[in-house]
């Protein structure tokens, strides 16, 4: 007789924000933009930037509080930490660790995934397999940015494209013969394309933190192949068709890249959440914080099928389906 598989299966979600809003308007004082030459190649009109005092383990935190409430649990039900980000609070200890102790969690392991943009869906895969081979009973996965501590605020190539802020899930692992939660993920990465999107500083090169640097034409020429290759992959894995799906989750950097991947999909804009308009590129906190205010909203509904996707610096690619 089969035993009853475990399932990694999503009980919340949470965001945070700073209350910081600078809009295109704002840099267009800064540096030589416009309003509407931003909107035009990026589709951002605005993004949050954290204060002075406002770290990534405070932006995670919160999240972090949010979706406890919003699962009615306590800091004590969660045994795993997994926070993606690639703008930690320090070197070490892990920004995880940090948001530990600020839950006042003293029991089980925390630890940070740097994949940059597509840390939260590494971070997510990640914390699956630990539920599916009994390491973990309930994973709190975060992803948080201070993304603005990185930017040359001086060069508009990139300033214009980022923003901080967190979003976080919950998963609980739970027997089921349904399929539900996370159903399958794929994860890839390229090392031969690092200098395309890359920080030009770094504790062993260089002893300091450095700047963004990329290649906008290159990423973007990249990012629709990439993210239609995870995409396809993942719906192979489970069974399932394109239409099948309710919701497409993407990573939120371009307006122009979630048109043309989700052209080149076929998954229809209505089926799309974006969000990038208003928080610009979070990197790893975008697409907890895109699926949180679907789920807040009423978009995303319990049973439906949700595909999550993201592709950043390394090059990093990777995809999840979830049955919410």
């Amino acid at each position: 007789m089969n035993s009853i598989p475990v399932r990694s299966v999503v009980l919340s979600v949470g965001a945070y924000l700073p209350d910081n809003i600078v809009t295109n308007e704002e840099l267009s004082k800064k540096v030589d933009t416009t309003n509407e030459w931003i909107v035009q190649r990026t589709g951002i009109y605005e993004r949050r930037i954290a204060k002075k005092n406002e770290y990534t383990s405070d932006l995670a935190f919160n999240a972090a509080k949010e979706a406890l409430k919003n699962a009615n649990l306590q800091a004590k039900d969660i045994d795993l930490i997994i926070l993606a980000t690639t703008t930690p609070d320090f070197t070490f200890p892990s920004t995880a660790a940090l948001v530990q102790q600020k839950l006042g969690i003293h029991h089980g392991a925390a630890f940070d995934i740097q994949a940059v943009c597509s840390g939260f869906v590494f971070a997510l895969a990640t914390a699956d397999s630990y539920i599916k081979n009994n390491m973990a009973k309930r994973v709190l996965v975060i992803g948080a940015e201070t993304i603005s501590r990185i930017i040359d605020w001086s060069d508009r190539t990139t300033c214009v494209l980022f923003g901080d802020g967190a979003g976080a899930m919950i998963l609980e692992a739970q027997k089921s013969e349904e399929e539900i939660g996370v159903l399958c993920s794929s994860l890839r990465s390229d090392g031969d394309e690092w200098n395309k999107l890359y920080v030009d500083g770094g504790v062993s090169r260089t002893g300091t933190v450095g700047h963004v640097k990329m290649q906008g034409r290159e990423v973007f020429k990249h990012a629709v192949g990439m993210i239609s290759d995870v995409v396809i992959d993942v719906l192979e894995q489970g069974g399932y068709k394109t239409e099948e799906l309710d919701w497409f989750v993407p990573h939120q950097a371009n307006r122009r890249i979630i048109e043309a991947a989700g052209k080149k999909l076929n998954i229809p804009l209505k089926k799309t959440v974006i969000t990038v308009d208003r928080h610009a590129n979070t990197s790893a906190a975008s697409v907890p914080l895109a699926l949180s205010e679907a789920v807040g909203d009423g978009r995303i509904k319990k049973g439906e099928l949700v595909m999550i996707e993201a592709m950043g610096g390394g090059f990093t690619w990777g995809a999840s389906l979830i049955r919410w």
